[in-house]
């Protein structure tokens, strides 16, 4: 019986699988995933229009007195309340930001001590700065899930939207089943055919002997990969400007939300990634990729040293038969909100810089990854069991570094044009803060700067 059933769902299942291979290969789509993305947005549109009526009918059934524009607008705050979308709530002053690139001052040396006539209002901005911190700091709001303001029908809320009628309970149901019964396995299955493909196509190309022929297919076969591993999330991509898109060797730098980044970029583009080695699942995807195109894989003690990974990187943008190098200077990723410090590494070897933003659709699935919080197996449940991923990607005019600019001025250029043009809040704060304290030269600068401050006002 096993063997039959096998022998009948073998036909089908090996025919889409060669058909999903072969639109990969040629780069087209018949517009299915469109038009689910569409039935979506109709579907999350009416539950919002059911939510919004049942709690206006709560409202008057708690007070009678109560017009449906009043309802209407608590149903608004509640949900301004529960999410921002990346909204800060309080405006704040520019004084205490940091600003490592620029030394801190020496302190005066003086023979006599100045006398300062202190008044503690002198010092209620630092305590508001303090206040402010508390309530809702820079930091830490940005490794937060972003919020949405309409339900999108997942169960990863705790308003408990899925019981406040039967028709969404039904709805919800319905979608339940479909994404755990029938997208999880189909999406897990198409995972696993394209990084068994990344493995055997790369071992061919490996073998050719001509290094034209051999890179060539070897760009076919990366992207090939990574669209059947961004069709296993059911992505919608949509890419603009293609006019800028990287041609020669040199950095792409974008802003990192996502492991999924990577596959995103890559069913575009052909690339040369850089980071450490993994073992299980990246391991395999690392060895297979490095067997048929240059790609950068460090040791964790080789990451560390600033000296060999800029030695490495120069060597590659040197060839221009090399792709460009696909790099996030962030160094850990964001929730889809802002764009924080970029490291100047990549900005220092030299070399044209392709900028790229990529803004995810919350709607659909949260693509954000928290390392602190999920591994990476958790989170590939959760992107397999999500609706779609859904987002635009923003190719940026190339940029090189101007004339006694420096590489940490270079990097905070790249990264507002980035997040002007994805709509994301630019952040001047260093996104290793969420593991590791703020640096001792920042406590310092603020600490001349409130000094000075003190020393001014007493003249």
């Amino acid at each position: 019986m096993i063997a039959v059933l096998l022998d009948i769902f073998w036909i089908p299942i090996g025919g889409f699988l060669s058909f999903l291979i072969f639109i990969s290969a040629i780069n087209k789509s018949i517009g299915v995933r469109k038009a689910y993305v569409n039935l979506l947005l109709r579907i999350f549109e009416y539950g919002r229009v059911s939510i919004e009526t049942a709690s206006k009918e709560n409202q008057h059934i708690q007070n009678p007195k109560t017009d449906d524009k009043q309802g209407v607008q608590l149903v608004d705050d509640a949900d301004s309340k529960e999410g921002t979308n990346g909204a800060t709530l309080i405006t704040r002053d520019a004084v205490l930001l940091p600003q490592p690139q620029e030394p801190a001052p020496e302190k005066p040396v003086s023979s006599t001590k100045d006398e300062i006539n202190f008044d503690f209002e002198k010092c209620l901005d630092y305590v508001k700065s303090g206040v402010e911190a508390i309530i809702e700091d820079d930091v830490t709001s940005r490794f937060e899930a972003e919020e949405l303001k309409s339900w999108n029908m997942l169960t990863r809320t705790n308003r408990h939207y899925e019981f406040i009628s039967w028709k969404i309970t039904s709805i919800w149901v319905f979608g339940f089943f479909i994404r755990y019964v029938i997208l999880m396995p189909l999406r897990v299955l198409v995972c696993f055919v394209g990084v068994l493909f990344a493995v055997l196509s790369s071992s061919i190309v490996a073998c050719l002997p001509f290094r034209f022929v051999r890179l060539s297919l070897a760009s076919l076969s990366f992207k090939i990969t990574f669209r059947l591993i961004s069709s296993s999330m059911s992505s919608f991509i949509k890419f603009h400007n293609k006019q800028y898109k990287p041609t020669v060797s040199g950095f792409c730098v974008a802003n990192h939300t996502s492991p999924l980044d990577v596959a995103i970029l890559s069913t575009d583009c052909t690339y040369s990634l850089i980071g450490q080695r993994h073992g299980g699942f990246l391991g395999v995807l690392q060895r297979a990729l490095a067997r048929a195109s240059p790609h950068i894989w460090f040791e964790r003690g080789e990451a560390k040293d600033r000296h060999l990974v800029a030695e490495r990187l120069k060597q590659h943008v040197s060839d221009p038969n090399n792709p460009p190098i696909l790099i996030f200077p962030e160094g850990t990723c964001i929730n889809n909100t802002s764009v924080m410090q970029f490291k100047k590494g990549s900005f220092e070897v030299g070399g044209v810089i392709y900028p790229v933003a990529i803004k995810y659709d919350p709607r659909f699935g949260d693509a954000f990854w928290n390392s602190a919080k999920y591994s990476m197996m958790q989170y590939l449940y959760m992107m397999m069991t999500s609706w779609a991923i859904v987002c635009d990607v923003w190719y940026l005019p190339p940029m090189y570094r101007q004339e006694g600019e420096s590489a940490i001025d270079f990097a905070n250029r790249v990264k507002s044009v980035i997040a002007k043009q994805g709509g994301l809040i630019d952040l001047v704060w260093d996104g290793q803060l969420k593991r590791m304290k703020p640096k001792k030269e920042w406590r310092e600068i603020q600490q001349v700067e409130f000094a000075n401050r003190l020393k001014s006002d007493s003249t």
